[in-house]
C-alpha cells in the first residue's frame, strides 16, 4: 500500500497546488474588481459589474464533474490530454477561481470605507487604495478564504481522481472500491481527514496571528494615515 498511497498523495498535492496558486492568482484581481465596479465604488460600472458577477456566478453553480466534462476540449488543447494530474488542473483551477473571487469580494466589502476616504483624501488613487487599504486591511480574511479554497479544492482533487485526475480519490475508487481493498479506502479518508484538519489550523492560526497582532491588516494602515497628516498639520499651524 505504502508506494500507492505515496503516489497518490504527491499527485493530489501537485493538483491541489497548482489550481491554488491559479484560482488566487485569477480570482483576487477578480474579486476586488467585483467591488470597485459596484454601485458606489471607485470604478463604479453597474453594466461590468454584472456581466463579470453572472460568470462568477455559472462558474459557481455548475457541479464539478460537468465543468470537468465540458472543459475536455479546452483541457485537451491546454495540455495535450484529459486523463492524468496535469489534466486535472485544468478544472480544479477554473472551478476554483469563480469560488475564490467571491470570497474575496465579501472580504473586502468588510474594510472600513473610512480608511478608503482618508486616502483619498490624502491624493491616493485607485491603485493606492487597492495596494495600501483594501488588501493589507482584508489579509486575514483573504487567509481564511484561501484555507477555504485549499479545502474545496481537496475535494474536488478527489472527485477529478474518479474520471482518471489521479490522486487520492483515484485510488480510493480503483482500489477501495473496485477491488473491494475497504481497508485502503478508508485509509485513504483517514489521509484526508488529517490533511483538511492541519490546513484549516494553519490557516486560523495565520488569520488569528494577523487579527490579534494588527500587523499590515490591524490598525497599521490607520496609524501611518495619522503619522502622515500629523506633520502637514504641524505646518499649518507653524504658517498660522
Amino acid at each position: 500500500m505504502q508506494p500507492l498511497l505515496s503516489q497518490a498523495c504527491t499527485e493530489t498535492f501537485q493538483m491541489v497546488l497548482w489550481s491554488t496558486l491559479i484560482a488566487v492568482a485569477a480570482g483576487l484581481p477578480l474579486g476586488i474588481l467585483l467591488v470597485l465596479t459596484d454601485r458606489g465604488g471607485l470604478l463604479q460600472n453597474v453594466l461590468a459589474n454584472k456581466v463579470i458577477g453572472q460568470i462568477v456566478n455559472i462558474g459557481r453553480s455548475m457541479p464539478f464533474i460537468i465543468l470537468m466534462v465540458a472543459l475536455m476540449s479546452f483541457t485537451r488543447w491546454v495540455t495535450g490530454t484529459t486523463i492524468g494530474t496535469t489534466a486535472a488542473i485544468v478544472p480544479l483551477a477554473i472551478g476554483g477561481i469563480p469560488f475564490f473571487a467571491r470570497l474575496v469580494e465579501t472580504a473586502v466589502r468588510e474594510v472600513d470605507n473610512g480608511l478608503v476616504e482618508a486616502v483619498q483624501s490624502m491624493g491616493g488613487n485607485t491603485w493606492t487604495i487597492v495596494r495600501k487599504a483594501l488588501v493589507p486591511e482584508a489579509l486575514p480574511s483573504l487567509i481564511a478564504s484561501t484555507t477555504t479554497t485549499i479545502i474545496a479544492l481537496i475535494g474536488y482533487s478527489a472527485m477529478a481522481g474518479t474520471v482518471g485526475g489521479g490522486g487520492l480519490g483515484d485510488l480510493a475508487v480503483r482500489y477501495g472500491y473496485q477491488r473491494f481493498e475497504t481497508e485502503l479506502m478508508w485509509i485513504t479518508v483517514a489521509i484526508l481527514a488529517v490533511v483538511i484538519s492541519l490546513i484549516q489550523f494553519a490557516g486560523d492560526f495565520a488569520a488569528r496571528s494577523l487579527y490579534s497582532r494588527g500587523g499590515r491588516s490591524g490598525p497599521a494602515p490607520k496609524l501611518r494615515l495619522l503619522k502622515a497628516t500629523e506633520p502637514a498639520a504641524a505646518d499649518a499651524g507653524k504658517t498660522a
